[in-house]
């Protein structure tokens, strides 16, 4: 009797998985505190704010919240389901029923399939407040370090999804160090690491846990020069969200940072990431520190101050070029650095 009782609810579960999984990419709803709190020219990003939709999609029809997508699940929803819709009509006892199933599966694929399937539910608030109250965030953040990349790789862009929201945010702070760890100890150029920074790069996107963030930049700056063109953007839009915050400042300035990296102030680099660099750096030039401060720095070899900021550093010389670059957003950036 106990066994028929049972065996209906795994069937709808995976019944469910299927359906969900199928809704395409996952899907993060980004409503913070409003961006324009940030002035345009320091250039504060999220995951979600370049993102194009495509027309009639379901989520272009959700009021104009911007999207956050992983890449796309080669899981096929079943026939005649509506599977993004299906995605709106989840209701709580099925998350509850995922994050049990999660906490109890021994199969990296099935895991890979509920954590997905989580995703996608949490591309609606309702499932976002509702996941945490259900203490999911823990459950599924305990997955960063399993022993699958690809579960890693999920659970991270789940994590992406829910970390749209703000009291989320609070609970997901405390997983920074791990994701700085695994960004660290993961394979250059990897999927581990272009997640990992996507999720870094949205929980920077306010000032609240930017500091928490402090000893990411010396990482962060020698991914620029060791990294593939999408890990190379991903890292800038940390460091221009970091930049941004003035708070922030003495402790980028004082950090290591490897002298090729001014090498990429070049006409020839990828505009998507030339343009960034030179947000960043033109962040950087806003600053103004004292002349004991500045001193100060000055004595700290190979730091950023004295690579991009001071009086003797080369950066204008890289710069001159780019004031007269074919991209307008790219002469824009090289003319705040170079004034």
């Amino acid at each position: 009797m106990a066994e028929s009782s049972i065996s209906p609810r795994f069937v709808n579960m995976k019944a469910l998985i299927g359906i969900l999984a199928g809704a395409g990419a996952s899907y993060g709803l980004y409503k913070l505190v409003s961006v324009s709190l940030r002035k345009s020219t320091t250039g504060a990003l999220s995951e979600s704010s370049e993102m194009s939709l495509q027309r009639g999609s379901l989520l272009t029809r959700l009021s104009g919240l911007d999207v956050v997508c992983a890449p796309r699940p080669a899981v096929r929803p079943s026939k005649g389901v509506d599977a993004a819709a299906s995605a709106g009509d989840l209701e709580p006892q099925h998350l509850k029923m995922l994050l049990s199933c999660l906490q109890t599966s021994n199969d990296h694929e099935e895991r890979c399939r509920i954590l997905l399937t989580l995703g996608n539910a949490s591309a609606f608030t309702v499932n976002q407040n509702l996941i945490r109250e259900y203490e999911g965030i823990p459950t599924i953040a305990g997955f960063i370090s399993d022993a699958a990349p690809e579960v890693r790789v999920q659970t991270l862009n789940t994590l992406n999804n829910l970390c749209m929201n703000i009291q989320n945010q609070e609970q997901l702070k405390v997983y920074i160090p791990k994701v700085l760890e695994l960004i660290e100890t993961s394979p250059v150029n990897s999927e581990l690491q272009l997640s990992a920074l996507r999720l870094l790069t949205n929980l920077s996107v306010t000032d609240n846990h930017q500091h928490l963030l402090k000893d990411s930049v010396k990482l962060l700056l020698s991914l620029l020069v060791v990294s593939n063109e999408a890990l190379q953007v991903q890292a800038l839009k940390v460091l221009v969200n970091l930049s941004s915050n003035p708070d922030m400042m003495d402790d980028i300035v004082q950090v290591q940072a490897p002298a090729s990296l001014l090498l990429l102030f070049d006409p020839r680099t990828v505009p998507a990431v030339l343009v960034r660099l030179l947000t960043f750096a033109g962040n950087l030039k806003a600053w103004r520190p004292s002349a004991q401060v500045a001193d100060e720095l000055r004595r700290k070899p190979d730091c950023l101050f004295r690579l991009m900021l001071d009086e003797s550093c080369g950066l204008h010389n890289r710069v001159l070029p780019l004031l007269s670059h074919p991209e307008e957003a790219i002469r824009l950036q090289a003319v705040r650095v170079f004034a």
